[in-house]
């Protein structure tokens, strides 16, 4: 519909300001007219006084034409303080309102106008006013209130046609002004936008900006800023689309053989030679460091993470399995481990990527202090409050080097031990965001490293 658009939008909104205007005019020019109306009556009456004061023998029919003519009953001059000059006729009714015109307020003559159009009854009034051409002292007239309401509503009316024609032609030209200044560059602005969300990676559905108007040019020209990133990002990202999948099936044909080669060298270890012996241990955990790192490549290259399916469960149990795992992986290393979680604590989560998350906290927390030879002491707490669940991974081992810490989450960046892809703490860290959580680094230093996990409890609102 022609109002759901900007353009119709406008063109009533224009009309009906219009409109507002014509009628703030419209009260004062029909007082103006009422006055008007009224002061030509007593100029009249003065006159048809005058041809009396000329022939004091005029017969009753000539009175009586000039009173008619006039458009009055009555009429009294006072030309000094003892003379009084005077045409009279019958009044049909007696007189209900005196109105003074010799110095009327504008307030006082729009109330009387406004008045006289809500008041539909014929009535008899004495209007007051001062004489032309100071030809006495004051004329009084008496007159009927109906001929001047007919005349004040057909004024009236051609006013309201006329500020219809004014609303009406003013609005037309507004709604042409607006849509060649306004409406069409939006437009413009918007078929550029479809045509370019239909094919980014076209250069030629980029934007030109051609807008003279300064604010629809200053978005023109953000657009177009966003469209060329955009269009680079996007053809950035399908090379690297390419070189991923370039990378997996590389990463693919290397674990398979460096699998074959892995097998061999664990055979070596079983060799009598002290050269084999001292060299095979070093060659077994380069080739192990190498497939893991094939095994991580191909896991964040599918991208294949599912959505979390969430449930209630016992947080409690999840840490016992993962502490039990880690005890086990940990043989002989002088690692401890301890937990402060509430028996009855219950969170809403995916069990099976919340113990991916904890497992592999815990294990690069674990491998850190192992690598130091030292003895150390891992801690999980949980806790929650009417908003979040909160989990807590601690360690004492040697915290994360800077590196670490300026791409922590970053896949392949941020390792945190030798040889270690980041894959592990971007891949918690998009699981936990799918559980719109949020997994941070609390702190590290020489005494430590903690993370933190949070878990919103409320659902998202549609």
């Amino acid at each position: 519909m022609v109002l759901n658009t900007l353009s119709g939008r406008f063109l009533m909104l224009t009309v009906v300001f219009v409109m507002l205007a014509e009628i703030l005019i419209f009260v004062p020019s029909v007082a103006r007219f009422r006055e008007d109306y009224l002061l030509l009556r007593l100029e009249r009456a003065q006159i048809a006084s005058l041809a009396l004061l000329a022939d004091e023998m005029i017969d009753d029919e000539v009175e009586a034409e000039l009173l008619k003519n006039a458009g009055v009953f009555n009429v009294v001059l006072r030309r000094d303080e003892v003379r009084q000059l005077a045409l009279s006729s019958p009044l049909p009714s007696e007189v209900t309102d005196t109105f003074d015109l010799r110095d009327p307020s504008a307030m006082e003559l729009i109330r009387d106008a406004m008045m006289r159009l809500l008041d539909t009854e014929n009535k008899v009034i004495r209007v007051l006013g001062n004489p032309v051409r100071e030809a006495g002292l004051f004329i009084e007239v008496t007159m009927e209130t109906g001929p001047l309401r007919r005349a004040m509503l057909a004024y009236g009316l051609n006013i309201l046609i006329l500020s219809a024609v004014i609303s009406f032609v003013t609005s037309l030209l507004l709604f042409w002004a607006v849509r060649g200044t306004l409406v069409m560059p939006i437009r413009r602005v918007v078929r550029a936008m479809q045509s370019y969300a239909r094919a980014p990676e076209d250069a030629r559905t980029i934007i030109k900006p051609t807008s003279q108007v300064l604010e629809l040019r200053e978005a023109e020209d953000a657009l177009q800023t966003m469209q060329t990133e955009l269009t680079q990002a996007l053809k950035q990202k399908e090379r690297l689309a390419q070189l991923g999948g370039a990378v997996a099936k590389i990463s693919h044909d290397l674990r398979n053989t460096l699998t074959v080669t892995q097998l061999m060298a664990d055979r070596m270890e079983s060799s009598e030679d002290p050269a084999v012996k001292r060299a095979a241990p070093k060659l077994v955990n380069s080739i192990s460091r190498a497939v893991h790192l094939c095994e991580g490549t191909l896991a964040f290259g599918k991208a294949e993470e599912p959505a979390p399916q969430l449930s209630r469960f016992n947080l409690a149990q999840v840490v016992h399995d993962v502490i039990d795992g880690e005890r086990l992986a940990s043989g002989e290393s002088e690692v401890s481990f301890s937990e402060d979680v509430p028996e009855g604590m219950v969170l809403r989560a995916d069990p099976e990527q919340l113990y991916r998350v904890i497992s592999n906290l815990v294990r690069n927390a674990r491998q850190a202090i192992e690598a130091t030879g030292r003895e150390g002491e891992i801690a999980i707490s949980a806790r929650e409050d009417e908003a979040n669940w909160h989990i807590t991974v601690s360690d004492t081992g040697p915290g994360l080097p800077p590196k670490a810490r300026e791409h922590l989450f970053t896949p392949f960046q941020g390792g945190i031990r030798k040889g270690g892809t980041g894959l592990g703490l971007a891949i918690a860290a998009e699981l936990i965001r799918g559980h719109g959580g949020r997994l941070e680094l609390e702190s590290t230093d020489e005494t430590g490293t903690t993370f933190s996990v949070r878990l919103p409890k409320a659902d998202v609102s549609l």
